[in-house]
């Protein structure tokens, strides 16, 4: 049985205890299991550097993930970890949670997939199951994916999202959606572009894109944008052309936009925006 006092989800709990929490780095064992849980953690927050051969942009785990993948709301890996195995629709197969990840690099990180029994997927499996220490399993634990945001009810709009884009965003961003840069490595990821995430990771969706949005952006201002504008910035952004799917089937767009994208959430793939069909790819 799960230990209670690290799920707290009564009314009126201090908004720290609401989810579950993961062991602090002091607890962590000095020996194998601890070096492993580290270079797992290492991995995750320098995703290029430390496993370059695998990642194809300049993104990292925890840009997505945030807090080292720690915290809730943010589809924290405590939150992920106990839920595998599980079937996805999106390669309508039961994955294990070393195939989970293995498509997080293949998508996200527009790269290719790490070796299922390889030392990357050890690692940060390895941190996964630690973050995820007294967690009940195959329990939707509450903080475990980014909070649902309703479309507004005249739908997105990407004029507006340009002007939030403009006023919150691109001052980390770049007016371009190109990132920033110290040296060769990102402190701001690039949300569009050649070395952003590709049309296939979840990313993608106007709707993921806009639930992450509002629950953490601006960076340190999480939940100040409105609904309305969480989506309208969502839109904006993923109203730029980025790396084509990995799925691409014979070189048609419509093609793999009828087989991935067509029940895939809200998404732009294969869509005129501005006289371009978005989907061509980087």
């Amino acid at each position: 049985m799960e230990d209670q006092s690290q799920i707290l989800t009564g009314a009126g709990a201090p908004a720290s205890d609401q989810y579950f929490q993961p062991p602090q780095e002091r607890e962590l064992p000095d020996n194998a299991f601890g070096k492993l849980v580290q270079e797992g953690r290492a991995i995750f927050v320098d995703t290029k550097n430390r496993a370059p051969e695998y990642v194809g942009n300049g993104l990292a785990c925890a840009n997505c993930h945030l807090d080292q993948g720690r915290k809730a709301n943010s589809a924290p890996l405590w939150g992920a970890y106990p839920m595998y195995p599980a079937y996805r629709k999106k390669n309508d197969k039961v994955n294990s949670y070393a195939e989970r990840v293995q498509g997080c690099f293949q998508f996200s990180m527009n790269g290719k997939a790490p070796e299922a029994d390889g030392p990357v997927i050890a690692a940060l499996s390895a941190y996964s199951y630690w973050l995820s220490t007294g967690a009940p399993t195959g329990q939707e634990l509450p903080g475990r994916a980014y909070p649902e945001v309703p479309e507004p009810e005249g739908g997105y709009d990407l004029a507006k999202g340009e002007q939030v884009y403009t006023a919150q965003c691109a001052v980390c961003h770049g007016a371009d959606g190109e990132g920033q840069k110290a040296g060769e490595d990102y402190v701001f990821p690039p949300l569009w572009g050649a070395d952003s995430f590709n049309w296939g990771a979840g990313m993608h969706r106007i709707n993921t894109a806009a639930a992450f949005i509002k629950e953490s952006m601006p960076l340190g201002k999480g939940g100040t944008l409105s609904d309305e504008d969480a989506w309208h910035v969502a839109a904006f952004m993923n109203s730029h052309e980025r790396p084509q799917d990995p799925r691409l089937i014979d070189g048609s767009i419509e093609k793999t936009r009828d087989r991935f994208h067509a029940n895939d959430g809200v998404n732009l793939y294969g869509e005129i925006v501005n006289g371009q069909m978005l989907g061509k790819g980087i």
